[in-house]
Order: C-alpha cells, then sequence, then structure tokens
C-alpha cells in the first residue's frame, strides 16, 4: 500500500525543496557561465526560427527545404543589418553622447528659470537641488555608456566568438529541437506531459516569437517615420524604443526618455518624437499585435510588474542575466500559472487525493 502523505505536509515540503534545487542548480551553472546563457539564447533564436519554418511546413514544403530557407533569409536579414544598421547606429551613438553634456546644461536652465518662477510665486520648491541632481546622475550615466561602448567594441573578438556558437547552437536545436523535446518529454509522468509540453510550446513559440516579430515591426515603422519627420538620431532612438517592447512597459519609459532628451534642445522636436512613436505603437498594438499574438501571456498587470523584477535577479543568480532574466520573466511567469491553474482544478475536482494518481 502506497504512502499518501497529507496534503498541507506536502504543501510545506514542496518550497524547501524547491529552493535546495535552485541552489544545486546555481551550483552548477556558474562555473559554466557565460555558455548556459549562449544556450538559453540559442533556444530563444531557435523558437523565433521555428515560428516561419512551421508556417513554410504547413504549405506543403518539406521541413529540411523550409529550414534552409528561413535561415537563409535570416542570413540574409543578418548581413544587411551589419551593413546598412549598425554602423548607423554606432554613428548616431556617439553623436548622441557628445550632445548630452549641451543637453544636460539645457535642462538645467529650464530648472533654474522654474526656481525663479518658484521664488518669485512663493511656490516652495528646490529645483535647484533637483538639477544639481540630476545633472550628476546623466553625467555619470553617459559616463558609463561611453566606457560600455568603448569596452564593447573593444571586446569584439569574443563577442564575435560568442555569437557564432549562438548561431551554431540555434541551428542544431532548430534541425533537432523535435527529437531533444521528445526525448527530455520521455521522463515526464504521462498526465503531466500533454500539459507541459502544450504550455511551453504556446507561450515561449507564440510570445517571445511574437514579440520579437513586434519588435522588427515596430522598429522599422518607426525608422520609417523618425526619418520622414527629420527627427535627430531617428535610427537609434526607433532601435531603442522597438527592442524594449521585449520587456513589458519599458518601450512607454523608452518614448518618456527620448521625448524629455530631444525637447530638452527643441520642445518641438520631442512633442513630435511622442506623437509620432505614440501613433506607430497604437497602430502595432491595435491591428497587428492581436494578429500576430491574441492571449498568451494570460497574466494581470500587476503580476507582469512582480514578475519582471523577480525574473531579472533570478538569472542575474542564475548566472544567466538580468538582461535575459527579464526577457524570461514573462514567459516564465505564464507557464507558472498555467500549471497553478491545472494543479489546482486538478485540487478542486479531488484528484490530488486520490492514492490512485
Amino acid at each position: 500500500e502506497r504512502l499518501v502523505l497529507p496534503l498541507w505536509l506536502r504543501l510545506s515540503l514542496a518550497l524547501p525543496l524547491l529552493t535546495l534545487n535552485l541552489w544545486v542548480l546555481r551550483q552548477l551553472l556558474l562555473p559554466l557561465a557565460p555558455f548556459p546563457a549562449l544556450f538559453v539564447g540559442a533556444a530563444l533564436i531557435a523558437f523565433l526560427l521555428d515560428l516561419p519554418t512551421r508556417w513554410l511546413v504547413g504549405r506543403r514544403l518539406p521541413r529540411p527545404l523550409a529550414v534552409l530557407l528561413v535561415l537563409g533569409v535570416g542570413l540574409g536579414l543578418l548581413v544587411l543589418a551589419a551593413i546598412w544598421l549598425v554602423p548607423r547606429l554606432i554613428e548616431q551613438l556617439g553623436e548622441l553622447v557628445n550632445a548630452l553634456p549641451g543637453w544636460l546644461a539645457e535642462g538645467e536652465r529650464w530648472l533654474d528659470r522654474l526656481q525663479h518662477w518658484a521664488d518669485a510665486h512663493g511656490v516652495p520648491a528646490q529645483f535647484t537641488d533637483l538639477s544639481s541632481t540630476l545633472l550628476t546622475r546623466a553625467s555619470q550615466l553617459a559616463s558609463q555608456l561611453s566606457q560600455r561602448v568603448l569596452g564593447l567594441l573593444g571586446a569584439t573578438v569574443g563577442l564575435t566568438v560568442n555569437t557564432v556558437i549562438v548561431v551554431v547552437l540555434a541551428v542544431f536545436l532548430l534541425l533537432g529541437g523535435e527529437k531533444i523535446v521528445a526525448g527530455l518529454a520521455g521522463w515526464l509522468p504521462d498526465g503531466m506531459r500533454p500539459l507541459v509540453l502544450g504550455t511551453l510550446g504556446r507561450t515561449f513559440r507564440g510570445y517571445f516569437a511574437g514579440q520579437v516579430l513586434l519588435a522588427l515591426i515596430l522598429s522599422g515603422l518607426q525608422i520609417v517615420v523618425f526619418t520622414l519627420v527629420g527627427i535627430p538620431y531617428g535610427v537609434l532612438f526607433a532601435v531603442a524604443i522597438g527592442f524594449t517592447t521585449l520587456v513589458p512597459y519599458a518601450s512607454a519609459l523608452t518614448i518618456v526618455l527620448v521625448s524629455v532628451l530631444l525637447a530638452l534642445e527643441d520642445p518641438r522636436t520631442g512633442l513630435e518624437v511622442l506623437a509620432a512613436a505614440i501613433s506607430v505603437g497604437q497602430v502595432v498594438d491595435q491591428v497587428i499585435q492581436p494578429r500576430l499574438m491574441g492571449s498568451i501571456v494570460g497574466l494581470q498587470p500587476a503580476w507582469l510588474l512582480v514578475a519582471l523584477p523577480i525574473g531579472a535577479r533570478v538569472g542575474s543568480l542564475m548566472g544567466l542575466g538580468e538582461l535575459l532574466g527579464l526577457l524570461l520573466a514573462v514567459p516564465v511567469a505564464s507557464c507558472i500559472k498555467t500549471f497553478f491553474d491545472a494543479w489546482a482544478q486538478r485540487l478542486r475536482a479531488g484528484e490530488l487525493g486520490d492514492p490512485e494518481d
């Protein structure tokens, strides 16, 4: 006769065992850094490339030919980005770093005018201290940004090697990913296998691939709009706004930051950026996103705000990096919610108390 533990005892043992397993996993991953992060990045790229591959296979194209076609188009886009986009991003980033001190000085003058107005009208405010603090912080941020850019350019060899590793791993995962998943799924209990495979496939493939496609579409549209409007550093700001959509709510903060920065030099330009970015974003959110993704995540905004810092912290602790933790936070939280919902449904049905289950 099998021993069945009470539900309260199983729940009280779950957290210590989970903590112990995470600690053991961390001890295994940290000495292997950065290869776990490279592998996860390659898996995410394979998820992304698998979306058009499945679409082509659904059009009765043989999978090897579909994979070859997707890889060829992806490589072509990568080469195009390296030839046309990357040099412009580096050029505009350097110009922005040089122009930033002048913008900050203009911002400090605006705060001084506000301070004089507040003093003249008897409004209790300390804009002078705020301006000094903002100037110091912004100067430090600009210095750190320039140092990181120079460090990134200096580490070109290591970055190239890591990029090649990620691309090669992504290709192998795309070619043999189904066999790998089937092998790993064989270790799962029969009752859990369909739920786990369906949830992971739908969430990661649907959410991550959809978000990356949305980021590419948004970046492309904003490059066109910013170029037509004549926005300074338009390519840089368009790509920054577009790819921050990978993290929930980060794109809105980026739009506000970019608008404020440009408004320091010319308020009209700041308003134009704000209006153009919001207009393009609304077109993407209302027209493209529902058709591309639908409702995949199923998380309330409050849970998203909780998941993001936790994901960044866990990614840092596991040696994956805070950025990768942020990217994985939402789909992982969505999977956990789905598993808990299924477990709660079984609990309500009384299945957890059945010794034969």
